[in-house]
């Protein structure tokens, strides 16, 4: 309560009369108010029949009680009104107070849409638990309210960010730097890397030997990075040692497995390369397994096969002559499989005679391997022929 001159206004108030009204039906002796009346007796309220008042007390026309459920609002005659005679109470309502609110009792329905301005919140008083869900929007915030201060880390990301929002003034020197280079917004800059080659040279190897080759090509290191890559598998084999003769060329010692291989370099700074084709190849070089020198005598005008020499290597063998002597002596040589065949061995010749030829045997990796024979003709000698293998 306020201060006042004089005295200060009574807290109680009593509320505004209320009329009941009913119908008397000759046997009924109580009716019961619409609402009770506490603190009130028969002398405070009004009743009257057939606009007739009626005097209130015990033994008198009628009293004031509690009705079945202990509420005080029953009117009891002593007569029962006659049928169709009409009744009416007026009541005051129960008497009030001026009352202080207790915590947490105003909700926010009881509260008119405007009725809380700034002026009437404090300072402080309205924190972020406080607030629902996007309640705070754009609208609400003055622009001189959003600082530095009021924007936690990361809180602005991209998307938050209007493309027209960001102009030169708003960067750092109004430019980004590419590859040390300070480039302003909308400018250009040429972004070139200086990426190594490796020239497709075709080399053979000894497989499971250790062995020094060269890879060439451009623009090449310090000491790059170099793998050897199965064409067949996928599994990249590392050099025993590599290093850099110059820009062109790199010496490496390596040691594959047979098969075929791409060469792949990489220099310090991430750019690499590799070769188009698998340029390496790790295979055995073919060898004979006939020996050198006399395959045998044979009868002259003798008809079917001579010799068949024997080869070997870890893919497949052709053979050829070097020399130009089988034809002379009617022999043909099967590039397949090295047999030596004739129809008419030395053809026109009548006299023994030596034939001393050179064969060469070429493998899938164009290794080669040569080797010198020899076959005599006999004429006049019985008993076939004999054969030095």
């Amino acid at each position: 309560m306020g201060s006042y001159l004089g005295e200060a206004p009574n807290p109680a108030l009593r509320g505004l009369s209320k009329k009941d009204i009913f119908t008397g039906d000759g046997s009924t002796t109580t009716f019961d108010l619409a609402i009770a009346i506490p603190n009130v007796t028969e002398n405070d309220i009004e009743v009257f029949v057939e606009n007739i008042r009626q005097e209130p007390g015990t033994g008198k026309a009628y009293t004031l009680g509690f009705d079945g459920s202990s509420s005080f609002k029953r009117i009891t005659f002593s007569a029962a009104p006659a049928s169709g005679a009409a009744i009416y109470v007026i009541s005051g309502t129960e008497t009030t107070r001026l009352l202080a609110i207790a915590d947490n009792t105003v909700s926010t329905a009881k509260i008119q849409d405007g009725a809380i301005t700034a002026a009437k919140i404090a300072d402080g008083a309205i924190v972020a638990a406080e607030l629902a869900t996007n309640a705070v929007t754009t609208a609400k915030i003055l622009n001189a309210n959003v600082t530095t201060a009021k924007i936690a880390d990361n809180n602005i990301t991209t998307a938050k960010i209007l493309n027209a929002n960001v102009t030169n003034a708003k960067l750092a020197n109004s430019s980004i730097t590419i590859n040390g280079s300070a480039v302003a917004l909308g400018g250009s800059v040429n972004v070139a890397e200086t990426k190594p080659t490796v020239a497709d040279v075709s080399q053979t190897i000894i497989p499971a030997t250790a062995t020094a080759i060269n890879i060439t090509g451009t623009n090449f290191v310090a000491i790059p990075k170099v793998e050897f890559i199965n064409a067949s598998t996928g599994v990249y084999t590392s050099p025993n040692t590599t290093s850099q003769t110059n820009t062109s060329t790199l010496a490496v010692n390596v040691t594959l497995a047979s098969g075929n291989y791409f060469v792949r370099v990489e220099n310090p700074d991430g750019n690499a390369a590799r070769s188009t084709n698998n340029i390496i190849t790790a295979s055995a070089a073919p060898t004979f397994s006939t020996s050198a020198g006399s395959l045998g005598t044979f009868a002259g005008n003798f008809s079917g096969t001579l010799a068949t020499i024997s080869a070997s290597s870890d893919s497949t063998i052709a053979f050829a002559e070097t020399t130009s002597v089988l034809a002379g002596a009617g022999v043909t040589l099967n590039t397949s499989t090295g047999a030596l065949t004739t129809s008419d061995f030395g053809g026109s010749s009548t006299t023994p005679t030596t034939y001393t030829f050179t064969l060469r045997i070429t493998d899938a990796e164009s290794q080669t391997a040569t080797r010198e024979f020899s076959m005599t003709s006999s004429f006049g000698a019985t008993g076939g022929a004999t054969f030095n293998p």
